[in-house]
């Protein structure tokens, strides 16, 4: 697509605005059917979850993934306290209705047990699409899940800190915080699902214009929708996604939502203190040429990258 029809859309989405703490989630789950293991129609889950607190904020994903995108709230712990509410609420009545949903980031069934249920012309496109370049196309879109903080987006220099930071940070962080590994882990599945249009490299952070470095991004990724730019933009799958007034965390593994507040805590620190965040910046910097060498190494499962994660974090104590 071409660049010139592309940047001012992209100018766009990197307009952050207010100096602002806040921190939302939106939280991923695996659905199977209590006895059977089986899965579950979406509408089934949707009349289960009807009257539950959770209502309001339910999604679904291609292969029934359930999805609550959680309002936003004014740090760790209260964003800890939502959460665990509002599942704890959501599973007592799914599991009435013989439904249940768990906090894993790689659905353990095969594929043939996981059929698409999103089937509208974007996602039967997506899915077209993945098939040319292999499987991990179809396991990402059905069987995988994540946890996707969102934090608010500064204007100036220190906006284009966070955005910075938080691409560098990455692979580190994606590592410490990992809930799966290997060949089959969700960061592998990432990598392997279309290279183009997920950036986990150094492309995002090349240069001093962020806003050029993502129309380059868009522009080589293969447009397999309508044709809208606009559309095009939202099939592009970065680790970090620009969302104008805040930045959407996309590389985490789905945390169980009683232990967010490490995550969310650890991210916090990194945006929201200014000496940390540069601080910090500095020491990334010349990680740039390696960026995609060590996002390889995270979804290995590589203990050295874990632990310079957990350095960031400020976490020396990570349980999975």
């Amino acid at each position: 697509m071409d660049p010139k029809t592309l940047r001012p859309l992209v100018t766009g989405l990197f307009a952050p605005s207010r100096r602002r703490t806040r921190v939302a989630v939106e939280q991923e789950f695996v659905v199977a059917d209590v006895a059977t293991g089986a899965a579950v129609p979406i509408e089934r889950v949707r009349r289960a979850a009807r009257t539950t607190a959770a209502a309001p904020y339910l999604g679904f994903e291609p292969g029934g993934q359930l999805e609550l995108s959680l309002p936003c709230a004014s740090g760790a712990t209260a964003l800890t306290r939502l959460a665990s509410d509002v599942t704890d609420d959501l599973r007592c009545h799914l599991t009435a209705a013989g439904i249940r949903i768990d906090a894993v980031p790689c659905d353990p069934r095969p594929e043939s047990q996981v059929p698409l249920q999103l089937t509208a012309p974007r996602y039967a496109a997506m899915q077209r699409h993945f098939d040319t370049i292999g499987p991990a196309g179809r396991r990402m879109m059905r069987r995988t899940a994540s946890t996707q903080v969102c934090l608010d987006w500064w204007p100036g220099p220190a906006g284009a800190e966070q955005w910075r930071i938080l691409n560098l940070a990455g692979p580190f962080l994606a590592a410490a915080f990992a809930r799966s590994a290997g060949p089959r882990g969700r960061l592998s599945t990432w990598l392997e699902v279309d290279p183009a249009r997920t950036g986990f490299d150094e492309r995002l952070v090349l240069g001093d214009d962020p806003i050029a470095a993502y129309t380059a991004f868009a522009a080589g990724a293969a447009v397999f929708t309508s044709g809208d730019p606009a559309e095009h933009l939202t099939t592009l799958f970065p680790p970090v996604r620009p969302r104008t007034t805040y930045l959407e965390v996309r590389f985490l593994d789905a945390q169980e939502p009683a232990g967010l507040g490490l995550v969310v805590e650890a991210l916090e620190n990194l945006l929201y203190d200014d000496e940390l965040r540069r601080r910090t910046l500095r020491t990334l910097e010349p990680e740039v040429p390696h960026l995609a060498e060590h996002w390889r190494a995270a979804a290995a499962g590589d203990l050295a990258i874990a632990e310079r994660g957990r350095e960031l974090a400020q976490v020396k104590d990570l349980v999975a």
